[in-house]
């Protein structure tokens, strides 16, 4: 009897998960103290020097969304799977994201809002075609890491967390990679570049100059 009972509740969660979607109306907003690269569904709030970024999700977004929730069994315990699994596919993870994972995954908001933000592998913002990432583990920093980054920094005319204007690259920092012996370490997408000097960070920017 109790078996049954719990086939009708998943039966009856799995149904509203499906039936889902996001009302044309409403759009969250999320708002940066620090003003980002200008993008197309981006509008300045000039006389508060900040962004609204406003994304509508097409069916085919909430759908996809929906599907890696499934495909961790719609666990609020898989949180951190479906994020990854969501940003790989989109790129970022902006609220209307946020909302639509918490409601597959029958949490809050508020939580999954929580989980993004202390996690610096997640982002809100959308990053370059060809993410940038510093590794900043211990032994990449004692051996110039920061020199790097700050190279990166400067060839690039963009801070951390920011996308140059052209969208091509974006920058960010990494705790760890794993490959301490070839420190210091970046990434450009998946592609690893080991014992990176300041001098040879042209050079590998040039690499993606024609992509």
């Amino acid at each position: 009897m109790v078996s049954k009972i719990l086939t009708e509740e998943n039966k009856n969660k799995s149904e509203e998960v499906r039936k889902f979607s996001l009302p044309d109306s409403e759009h969250r907003i999320q708002e940066f103290d620090k003003t980002p690269t200008m993008y197309s569904y981006m509008s300045p709030e000039k006389e508060k020097e900040k962004v609204k970024v406003k994304v509508k999700l097409s069916d085919e977004k909430v759908n996809k969304i929906m599907e890696i929730c499934e495909l961790f069994g719609n666990e609020g315990g898989e949180l951190i799977n479906v994020l990854h699994q969501t940003q790989h596919a989109f790129g970022y993870l902006p609220a209307e994201v946020q909302e639509v994972i918490a409601h597959g995954l029958n949490l809050s908001t508020a939580h999954v809002y929580g989980v993004v933000t202390f996690y610096s592998y997640f982002t809100m913002i959308p990053k370059g075609r060809f993410p940038i990432s510093i590794c900043t583990g211990t032994a990449c920093y004692v051996r110039g890491a920061e020199k790097v980054l700050e190279e990166f920094k400067r060839q690039l005319g963009i801070a951390v967390g920011e996308t140059s204007a052209d969208g091509k690259f974006s920058l960010s920092c990494l705790r760890c990679v794993g490959a301490c012996g070839l420190a210091p370490v970046i990434l450009v997408g998946d592609k690893v570049y080991g014992r990176v000097s300041p001098d040879g960070v042209k050079a590998i920017l040039e690499a993606y100059k024609d992509k």
